[in-house]
């Protein structure tokens, strides 16, 4: 009996403590796959490439090491790096024409593309120049003779009328062709601001924008051209003939001039061997400029809404120079030009016509402390921006 009932007892207690084994077991075995997988998760990336060192590190045979690949842009279907003209972004890009041009139509009927078409089997054209001036009746002869020296098929022409007469121009023969402005009492820069827009004469080589009371005898300007082209000239003017008014010694023409028929300095009153700044080096006055393309561009931003006269231009045109003043801004003694000085704007405030002039000249003369005012604000405002011209040391080339 003892014998049966320790033997019962003993299978009974063994029977007992089965599921609890198996029950510890199985939690032990849910664990350690728990941890396993914990392990695996911390030493990968998102991509599921292995972090830590794969070259020590012992990895199961079904493990295969994937290889991180780089980043992709987003391809923003094909149009990555596309820069469009602002304001024209809801626009497909073939539509846009970012520029514009000041040519006329020769007809208002047909068929332009087929125009085009009829154009583009030609012989391409030269590339033109644009010649824009502020004009007076008073002066329509004068004018005349200097358009005259221009030829169409070099050079657009557009005439800003400050006297509102445009009628009166039309007997002219290159009248026609020319684009007329009116605006009464405006000056020279106001219309150049407004109307000659860089994108507006994108397409013409070099902008003159000249003065009315200009003679020129002496002046060819496909020759001139030539010479701004071979000395790489961005801003330029000819020279004026030493009867002319002149304000700065630097504009007058030399009295010797150079072999290739430019100076870029002056030496005399003011301005010594060391002198490499305008209005010694590297300086044309505002009264006949020209400039190309590029320079023009940079021209116009700097130019003023409200700064009418262009005083105070003069002496930062050369940061316009694309590269050192000293070298592409320049006055072309070859082909030179009178210039006359006659006075043509006056305040019609003022009861004299003397009174009126005298207005405009005190005006300039505040315009160009105004612009010198605003440039050393925006010079010290601008962290970014580094004078190229602060204590230049003197240029060999320079002469």
């Amino acid at each position: 009996m003892g014998s049966a009932t320790a033997s019962n007892a003993k299978h009974f207690a063994l029977r007992s403590i089965a599921p609890a084994a198996v029950l510890i077991v199985l939690m032990l075995l849910f664990v350690a796959g728990a941890i396993v997988t914990l392990h695996h998760k911390d030493n990968t990336s998102i991509r599921g490439v292995l972090v830590n060192d794969q070259a020590t590190m012992p990895r199961p045979r079904k493990i295969l090491r994937v290889e991180e690949e780089p980043a992709k842009e987003p391809s923003n279907n094909g149009c990555t790096n596309q820069r469009l003209p602002s304001g024209s972004e809801p626009l497909p890009r073939g539509i846009v024409h970012e520029t514009t041009n000041l040519e006329m139509e020769t007809s208002l009927g047909g068929d332009p593309e087929h125009r085009k078409k009829q154009q583009e089997a030609t012989p391409a054209p030269k590339s033109k120049s644009i010649l824009a001036i502020p004009v007076g009746i008073k002066n329509k002869a004068v004018v005349d003779r200097l358009v005259s020296k221009f030829p169409a098929t070099d050079f657009a022409v557009m005439l800003f009328h400050y006297d509102g007469a445009v009628e009166q121009w039309g007997d002219l023969e290159w009248s026609g062709r020319a684009v007329h402005v009116a605006a009464r009492g405006q000056t020279k820069w106001w219309f150049a601001k407004r109307f000659l827009h860089p994108d507006v004469v994108a397409e013409y080589e070099y902008v003159f924008l000249w003065d009315e009371d200009i003679e020129v005898d002496a002046f060819d300007p496909v020759r001139y051209l030539d010479v701004v082209r071979r000395e790489g000239l961005e801003v330029s003017q000819p020279a004026l003939d030493r009867r002319s008014e002149i304000h700065h010694a630097i504009t007058a023409r030399a009295l010797a001039p150079t072999e290739d028929g430019v100076h870029r300095r002056v030496l005399g009153t003011r301005c010594d061997g060391d002198s490499t700044g305008p209005p010694c080096a590297g300086w044309v006055e505002v009264m006949v400029p020209v400039f190309s393309r590029a320079a023009w561009r940079c021209a116009w931003h700097m130019a003023q809404n409200d700064l009418i006269h262009g005083w105070g231009l003069d002496y930062m045109l050369g940061y316009c120079a694309q590269g050192d003043r000293t070298r592409n801004v320049g006055v072309v003694d070859s082909e030179y030009v009178l210039h006359r000085g006659v006075p043509m704007l006056g305040d019609r405030d003022k009861a004299t016509p003397s009174a009126g002039r005298a207005a405009v000249r005190w005006r300039s003369f505040k315009e160009m402390q105004i612009f010198n005012r605003r440039w050393e604000e925006a010079a010290a405002e601008d962290k970014s921006w580094t004078d190229p011209y602060a204590a230049q040391p003197p240029t060999a080339s320079s002469r």
